[in-house]
């Protein structure tokens, strides 16, 4: 298997990049289309509002109404040019009565298809329908909608019908109009809701258009407008890669002839021999550099193969302590171990993990001074097993924290207390980690020790 990143940085960098484009896509058709939604239904409540007004004032002057409750209304019926017809009170058709109509109303009622739908309720005071009244459709009268309106004078409400339509009320009381106690007017919505809902299906329709659009197209503009980092850092990483390679030959010639060179001076030649081990010394130091650098240049490439087969993690990280027990004890430190009587079985090539588990113990005894302990242990928690190594350190500061694990990166705790490294030891446990399809944390306080927990996929015990 070869762990490919495929320039993790990049590719998140890719994704918030369309996922911006799209929400602002989106933002824009919500806008649009929620605008033009409000639009067409505060047209459909104002229009309907102004044909039942409408059809008001020609009813009241038909009944021969002297006032309403409504001021607005009144002043309206007050402003309009008059005519003689004959009343439409159901108790006075046979009388000669006559009053004034305006010839506007009776024209536009019958043109008009928002006065078409509006049906009409005389009604007395408590509620019995006088006559048919003028409907087309079969709806009773709305009682708190009269009581509203005798009350106060006029009443608007929409309400729910029988058949789980809704319709829009407009009820006025009238006086002067014999038995006629109130007006009820009404206008059912369902054609309006219809509409409205054909309306909303098709914006939302046309939003999941535009996110497979716009998505697919913010993907291949990002992946343009990234396009030159890429590049640069193929580049970068390619020239990392031949640098540490073309490196490693001469720093080996360079360690053996000063190998042999101390070899063969006299042992009374102490000052050049010591001038030879410190060459030696800074050789292997650079030699470590090379094949750091190396390791994370095959990382960021995809070109780091692993040798995935079942490793019991327990097992491994026992041997890779066993072999650190004298370096730990040389520093004076002692170095526990609480691991498992189970299999901790998990998918891994051992020799990354062994590097994970050394990298991880070659920090905690560099940062824990002489009398420390290190402690390093390995649990299961339902499907995920969690390897971690803690210190009694030096620490470090929460400022540390978020960077501790950027290359060549080395916190102020370590420089101020002498500590060598080359920062890159933390930054190869992570991506060796993430190869492995794992998470790895960090938590630290100064003075107070640091743990580093790498969790990884569990697989099942042979005997379960």
């Amino acid at each position: 298997m070869t762990f490919s990143p495929d320039l993790p940085a990049l590719k998140s960098l890719r994704r918030r990049m369309t996922l911006v484009y799209l929400l602002a896509a989106l933002a824009l058709v919500a806008l649009i289309g929620g605008g033009a939604y409000g639009l067409l239904s505060n047209y459909f409540f104002s229009a309907t509002d102004s044909a039942l007004r409408q059809k008001m004032s020609t009813e009241v002057i038909a009944l021969g109404a002297r006032d309403t409750g409504d001021a607005t209304l009144d002043a309206q019926l007050a402003a309009l040019p008059q005519r003689t017809t004959v009343s439409r009170d159901p108790d006075r058709r046979g009388s000669d009565e006559r009053h004034e109509e305006p010839p506007r109303l009776r024209q536009e009622d019958s043109v008009n298809p928002d006065l078409l739908a509006v049906y009409v309720l005389p009604v007395d005071a408590t509620g019995n329908v006088l006559g048919r009244g003028i409907t087309q459709t079969q709806i009773s009268v709305d009682a708190n909608a009269l009581q509203g309106a005798l009350r106060s004078g006029s009443d608007w409400r929409t309400v729910r019908l029988s058949d789980g339509g809704l319709a829009r009320l407009y009820t006025v009381r009238v006086e002067g109009a014999g038995t006629v106690a109130a007006l009820q007017l009404g206008r059912s919505l369902s054609d309006q809701t219809q509409i409205l809902n054909y309306l909303l299906m098709s914006l939302l329709g046309l939003a999941a258009l535009a996110a497979v659009l716009v998505g697919t197209a913010s993907w291949w503009l990002s992946g343009r407008s990234i396009a030159p980092a890429r590049e640069a850092w193929a580049k970068q990483q390619a020239f990392v890669a031949n640098a540490s390679h073309e490196l490693r030959a001469p720093l080996t010639l360079l360690r053996a002839s000063a190998e042999t060179a101390r070899d063969e001076l006299p042992a009374a030649a102490q000052s050049p021999r010591a001038l030879l081990s410190d060459v030696l010394d800074e050789t292997d130091h650079m030699n470590r550099l090379v094949d750091d650098l190396l390791l994370l240049s095959r990382l960021d490439a995809g070109k780091l193969p692993l040798l995935l087969e079942p490793v019991d993690l327990a097992v491994l990280a026992a041997d890779t302590v066993r072999g650190m027990e004298r370096l730990a004890a040389e520093r004076g430190l002692t170095l526990k171990t609480h691991l498992p009587q189970e299999a901790a079985l998990m998918q891994g090539d051992p020799t990354r993990l062994r590097q994970i588990i050394l990298n991880a113990l070659d920090n905690a005894l560099r940062y824990t001074p002489r009398g420390g302990c290190v402690t390093v242990s390995v649990g299961a928690q339902g499907g995920q097993l969690q390897l971690a190594v803690a210190d009694t350190g030096i620490g470090m500061a929460r400022e540390d924290l978020a960077r501790v694990f950027d290359r060549f990166y080395r916190a102020d705790s370590a420089r101020r207390e002498g500590v060598t490294g080359n920062g890159l030891g933390l930054s190869i446990t992570r991506a060796l980690v993430e190869a492995h399809k794992g998470r790895i944390a960090l938590d630290s306080a100064p003075g107070q020790g640091t743990r580093l927990t790498a969790t990884f996929p569990r697989l099942p015990s042979p005997h379960a």
